[in-house]
């Protein structure tokens, strides 16, 4: 087993309870949600190693440091120098941390939202060390965090009026015009308005299968191609029903199978394979842990048990 990252969490994805609260919460349709996220992370938190999706800002570090740790590349007074996005954003901010570690968290944008760590207090947080923990646990934590932040920064009346140019000045800053925010944010709503919101099942199970190794294409919520096989080549090894379609049984089966994944415990077991649940067994609720949801789909076995020895009932909670 590889050693596990830093800031690797449990990496749920998005459900529909969690844009639901965030909406009303906004006083927004969906639309408008799936409208933010596109522009900010084409609509996905994780990376495909389960670490939240960031953008490490050097300019913020050298005005949190006073230009302390100024070398023209992790500490510069202008922007830029960003390098390629994904896993080389952690690069950067690991070399940041060695100087100042809260700033450092606090120079990066985090999540399927793009928040600024230095923001944390708008999004709801004491610390920003409690946001980069609850940006590492899953999507619906990331998405409320943004939710908080619009609210307590006074963009959501921009956001519920669509007036995309004040929107972009306040989300992305002065240059969002250079950027075109505010024209990519009016071609996203218009997009999703005429109806083309993602599958939130199908959107999970792609997640969970790029968590896996496999290759579903882009988590967009749609059943391509590429989604289908991914879906039926790892339902083939890992003894996952496959009735042809990706459901809410479906992903709550790639979720175990990523659980057992990444258990020690499991890895040293006698190979027997989990016996997934081909029917729905238990209604999902917010006020149900995801262990307690998760776990009642596997049989009392000795995998139930490397599940419920390897990961923290804390961590599932809601």
């Amino acid at each position: 087993m590889p050693p596990r990252l830093p800031f690797q969490g449990t990496a749920f994805g998005l459900s529909s309870a969690g844009i639901a609260k965030v909406s009303s919460n906004l006083a927004v349709h969906v639309p408008e949600i799936w409208t933010v996220l596109a522009v900010e992370t084409s609509g996905c938190g994780f990376l495909p190693d389960r670490r939240p999706q960031i953008l490490y800002e050097r300019h913020i570090f050298h005005r949190l440091t006073g230009g302390r740790f100024d070398d023209g590349d992790i500490s510069d007074v202008s922007p830029g120098g960003y390098g390629p996005r994904g896993a080389p954003q952690y690069e950067r901010l690991s070399r940041a941390i060695l100087n100042d570690r809260t700033a450092a968290l606090q120079s990066t944008s985090w999540g399927i939202g793009q928040i600024m760590g230095q923001n944390h207090a708008l999004a709801g947080f004491e610390t920003v060390d409690e946001m980069v923990l609850a940006m590492s646990q899953s999507e619906n934590d990331q998405l409320m965090a943004m939710g908080a932040f619009l609210v307590n920064s006074h963009l959501a009346a921009s956001l519920q009026a669509h007036d995309w140019t004040s929107f972009a000045r306040g989300y992305n800053g002065p240059n969002y015009v250079v950027n075109r925010y505010d024209v990519r944010l009016n071609g996203e709503y218009q997009k999703y308005l005429a109806g083309g919101l993602p599958d939130l099942n199908v959107r999970a199970a792609q997640l969970y299968l790029t968590f896996l190794g496999f290759h579903p294409g882009p988590i967009d919520g749609i059943a391509g191609i590429e989604t289908l096989a991914a879906f039926s080549e790892c339902a083939r090894q890992q003894g996952i029903p496959d009735g042809g379609v990706i459901d809410a049984v479906a992903v709550t089966n790639l979720v175990a199978a990523l659980l057992l994944h990444g258990s020690s415990s499991a890895a040293k077991s006698s190979r027997q394979k989990i016996s997934f649940c081909s029917a729905r067994r238990r209604t999902w609720s917010p006020l149900v842990s995801r262990a307690e949801y998760l776990l009642s789909y596997l049989p009392l076995s000795r995998e139930r048990c490397y599940v419920l020895g390897s990961v923290s009932a804390q961590s599932f909670e809601y």
